[in-house]
């Protein structure tokens, strides 16, 4: 084993060799003693984390290059795949001797080919997955991973990545993974991770957090035995009578209505505990396993539906309104004494919303046109708009409108552009409604302008 006694000191901790670290990692892989594995594992994981962030992303790197699969294998064996001939007929109607040693070469060769094609970097993590903390290991190490490909897309390891992720979504199936309600009861350290995980209404207090564990609300979590006392995943639900249009009516200190009186079953908030297992979608099951929970133990609840956030509306909104003002500045520029615009400009309001907004809007926010109108009424500072009955009542029709275009037909690579409803429809959920000011926190007018918007799973 390498001990930390051959480590440099790094900043405040102690960082080890580059080079050693390196070398624990080539024989975690090619090591053949059984019973010398799990100390190794133990001392390469531990280097790993010792390293810096520049060192870590050399030593992926190193990875994934040195231990690919051998393309020149792979190379040799297509060559021979393809210099064998099928006679005649097929494999099913193929009785005679000769042919069933032809087809025996073709397997023969499929099955190497099979094996070839397996980076060398695949057993580093089928033996981390079989090891104590080697799963947990394993989803810190993609998190890193997805971190460098943000700053730099390096194709070597977005395959690694892939090849990664594939393994742990087959790791991470349901059948592995153990449901658990979360409750007041449970260990502190589990509550504490609660609050700290918890991504779309950050809990403020423990009050806040019995809360929402208490009589009207649940909280459901997807665990690993690899990872025990830690949800890779949860969801909480309020129990209503109806569907909910505002987070104030979810977030109240008191329920509104006893729990045998509920008929909705309302998801408010879903996250994730782990960075490196983006786009492994553990929701998927935990919703459908959490609506079989609350089918079996409340029958009379027949609407499940969501209260959920619109992270990327206003990003959208505020770029088209920029984009669209500088096509009508550069337009002005070319044809002075007017004439048709620019063929990429588009009015995004109605001439109604348009007036509206002009005859609302203070002086201060004035513009060339309503679009610009807009642009800085939604930039104000503190989000002075919402202060005003008359502004709020200007900006409704248009910024519903353009919410619901923006959750219905604005695509990327054929999905819904916002995240959270591109997993949801991908679920097969429906959008049911859109909520005006449902959502009037700094962080739900910085999304989406206060609107929240209900899915209905049917």
């Amino acid at each position: 084993m390498i001990h930390a006694a051959t480590s440099v000191l790094s900043g405040n901790h102690y960082e080890r060799n580059f080079d050693i670290v390196k070398e624990s990692m080539g024989l975690a892989i090619s090591l053949n003693k059984t019973e010398s594995l799990d100390v190794v594992l133990d001392d390469f994981s531990e280097g790993y984390f010792s390293l810096s962030n520049e060192n870590r992303k050399k030593l992926v790197t190193v990875l994934a290059k040195e231990y690919d699969l051998n393309r020149i294998q792979v190379r040799e064996l297509l060559k021979q795949y393809l210099g064998l001939e099928l006679r005649s007929g097929n494999e099913g109607e193929s009785s005679n001797v000769d042919d069933e040693n032809m087809f025996s070469t073709f397997y023969r060769i499929e099955r190497n080919l099979r094996q070839a094609l397996k980076p060398t970097y695949n057993v580093l993590f089928e033996r981390l997955n079989n090891h104590p903390a080697g799963l947990k290991f394993l989803s810190l190490l993609r998190a890193d991973i997805l971190s460098f490909l943000g700053e730099e897309n390096i194709p070597c390891l977005r395959a690694l990545d892939s090849c990664l992720k594939e393994k742990l979504s087959a790791w991470l199936s349901p059948a592995v993974l153990e449901l658990h309600q979360i409750t007041w009861d449970d260990s502190a350290s589990l509550l504490e991770k609660i609050v700290t995980y918890e991504a779309v209404h950050p809990i403020s207090n423990l009050l806040d957090l019995k809360r929402r564990l208490g009589v009207g609300r649940r909280c459901f979590g997807y665990f690993h035995p690899a990872i025990p006392g830690e949800p890779l995943i949860f969801i909480e639900v309020a129990l209503l009578k109806n569907v909910a249009q505002t987070i104030q009516e979810v977030l109240l200190d008191v329920p509104s209505i006893p729990e045998h009186e509920a008929a909705c079953a309302l998801f408010y908030s879903i996250s994730s505990t782990q960075p490196g297992l983006a786009g492994i979608n553990l929701g998927k099951f935990l919703i459908k396993r959490m609506i079989t929970l609350v089918k079996r133990d409340m029958p009379q609840v027949s609407t499940f539906a969501t209260l959920s956030p619109i992270p990327g509306f206003m990003q959208w909104l505020l770029s088209k309104l920029a984009s669209q003002s500088v096509m009508a500045k550069v337009d002005n520029m070319e044809q002075p004494t007017g004439g048709p615009g620019s063929a990429f400009q588009e009015n995004l309001l109605e001439p109604d919303e348009e007036r509206m907004l002009k005859n609302s809007s203070p002086v201060t926010y004035a513009g060339k046109n309503g679009m610009e109108v807009m642009l800085n009424l939604l930039t104000s500072k503190n989000y002075e708009w919402t202060s005003s009955a008359e502004l709020l009542s200007a900006l409704k029709p248009p910024l519903m409108r353009l919410c619901a275009r923006y959750l219905l037909q604005e695509k990327k690579r054929g999905k819904a552009l916002d995240s959270v409803a591109n997993f949801h429809l991908q679920n097969g959920a429906m959008v049911e409604r859109l909520n005006w000011m449902a959502d009037r926190s700094e962080k739900g007018l910085h999304q989406s302008g206060g609107i929240m918007v209900n899915y209905v799973y049917r």
